[in-house]
């Protein structure tokens, strides 16, 4: 996926609708607050975010005796049958990928019944739950040291490189996306989220393209096949905005970013 190979091919001159995964994760008056609601065999504690694909609870697994994260498809994506059935094979995927620096899936499941406003049979994946964030981590810290980046840099290439070896492209490297384990381990989550609604979207908007545009590859930018190599491009741009304080390409919006990336 050679920069040099890349032809100039011009993006859509018309600018199409926000990505989903582009949206805050902000709460949606969704009752997620309400402690010791059950959810199949978990306990509810809260909601914890609400991003363009899924809401995530933290809720305890009492079998275990620890906390799990739970990602929940929102109700409008999970009233297609198309995506219900990508967001569980990818999920599964996912599940599969056993590595230090990659999120460990527990299971995935269906809503036996109505959980906030989302019904029966909504597909959930159970996590380990990670608080802590590298998207936090700039967000409060802004520069970091250059032995932090190197560091967390390392940590994120090996899980990627990790995943690539057993055929699983993440497509939505960005800091948020960047876990720490109680031993500081920078750990990847969310393989195959984005790939998982694409049915959805291609079918609303074929002008829509996934990901996050500010960390998108050139071929991301232009709706191209990816591999990983599109991956490590995105974990560049994440390393250089923990570097310098800031992203390498800004604009006054997000179709403008996308341009910056393929013709920088």
């Amino acid at each position: 996926m050679s920069r040099r190979a890349l032809p100039r091919a011009p993006l859509s001159q018309t600018r199409p609708p926000d990505p989903p995964d582009a949206v805050a994760a902000v709460a949606e008056g969704v009752p997620g607050d309400a402690p010791g609601r059950p959810l199949g065999r978990y306990v509810v504690q809260r909601l914890v975010g609400v991003g363009g694909f899924a809401r995530v609870y933290r809720a305890h697994d009492p079998a275990l005796d620890v906390d799990v994260a739970i990602k929940l498809l929102k109700p409008e994506l999970a009233a297609d049958p198309a995506t219900v059935e990508r967001f569980n094979r990818e999920a599964s995927t996912a599940g599969k990928l056993r590595h230090p620096h990659v999120i460990t899936v527990l299971t995935v499941g269906r809503l036996d019944e109505p959980f906030d406003d989302a019904p029966v049979d909504t597909p959930y994946l159970v996590m380990d739950f990670l608080p802590a964030s590298f998207g936090e981590r700039l967000a409060t810290q802004g520069r970091l040291p250059e032995l932090e980046v190197a560091r967390v840099g390392e940590d994120v290439a090996r899980g990627l490189a990790y995943a690539h070896a057993q055929g699983v492209v993440h497509r939505d490297v960005k800091p948020d996306n960047v876990l720490f384990a109680a031993d500081g381990r920078a750990v990847v989550t969310d393989f195959g989220i984005a790939r998982a609604v694409d049915a959805l979207v291609s079918k609303a908007s074929k002008q829509v393209v996934l990901g996050t545009p500010s960390y998108f590859s050139p071929e991301q930018a232009r709706g191209l096949p990816l591999d990983g190599r599109s991956d490590l491009y995105s974990l560049g741009v994440v390393l250089y905005q923990a570097a310098t304080g800031a992203l390498p390409f800004v604009g006054d919006d997000w179709y403008e970013v996308m341009r910056e990336h393929v013709d920088a």
